[in-house]
This record gives C-alpha cells, structure tokens and sequence, in this order.
C-alpha cells in the first residue's frame, strides 16, 4: 500500500532522488520552502520508511568489475528449508546486486557484478555446491543501457 505523500514530499524526494548529498538549503531552495519544514518532512519520510537509506553509486567498471550477468534459474525445490538456503547464499554474496522470485517459467532472476567471465563461474559453482538448482541460463550484458534507482514521482 502506498504511503501518504503530498506534493511538497514529491519534490524533496525528486530532488533527493537527483542528488541526496544536497546541503538541507539546496534542498529547502529548490522545493521552494525553507530548512526546518523540509527537514521535518525528511525526517518523517524517514520514519516512515519511504526513505529507506542514503548512499552512493559507485562506477562498476572504473572499480574492475566489468561484467555483468544476468542469471535466470530455474528450480524444483520449493521447500521452505530450500528457499532458506537459497536466500542466505544469494545474502551472503556480495556479487549479487539483485535478486528476484518471478512469476512464470523462471522461479529467480540475479543481477550479478564480477570482474570477469573466470569469476562469474566462480560464483556459480560456489552457488551450485550450496544449493540445489534445476537450470541455470546466465545472460551476459553487453552493454548497459539506463540503471537507475529512481522512482517516477
């Protein structure tokens, strides 16, 4: 269920969106109010849990991290001791940047970031020899079009 917000909150989490290293005066300015409003309103949007963190992008490649998989699995394990695992393997890899359930064919979908082709399957028989999988289909992005977190406010 979406949270009550007005159009003053969408402004401030639309600029905070854009950069939320902005001074809380940048802030203030550019939603047109002045500091304490604003902070009481990115105060309770944290309280609320609409903002959840505050953190940074980091460039993958400038970093070595050059490929990206996306990996689709497949299983036919659907116990909750399975699932347990599973979420704790993916949990503990910091290689994982998302993870999915479907619906569909494909039970799970992973965004994995590793240096290489070598350590992509590193992760993956690490994967393999903590959990059961039916298939695994790892889709290599050959370019990366438009990432971002960004809701449309």
């Amino acid at each position: 269920m979406a949270s009550r917000i007005d159009d003053m909150d969408r402004k401030i989490l639309d600029t905070l969106q854009e950069d939320a290293s902005q001074s809380l005066d940048e802030i203030a300015r550019r939603v047109g109010s002045s500091k304490t409003p604003v902070w009481n309103r990115i105060r309770k949007l944290r309280e609320s849990g609409i903002i959840k963190q505050n953190t940074v992008i980091l460039d993958a490649e400038s970093l070595g991290f050059e490929a990206c998989f996306f990996v689709l699995i497949r299983t036919s394990e659907h116990e909750a001791d399975w699932q347990a695992k599973f979420l704790k393997a993916l949990r503990d890899r910091p290689e994982v940047q998302e993870a999915h359930r479907l619906a569909g064919d494909i039970d799970y979908i992973l965004k994995v970031r590793v240096a290489n082709a070598r350590a992509y399957d590193t992760f993956y028989q690490a994967l393999i020899s903590e959990v059961r999988v039916h298939n695994v289909t790892a889709l290599l992005s050959m370019e990366e079009i438009k990432s971002t977190a960004r809701l449309p406010l």
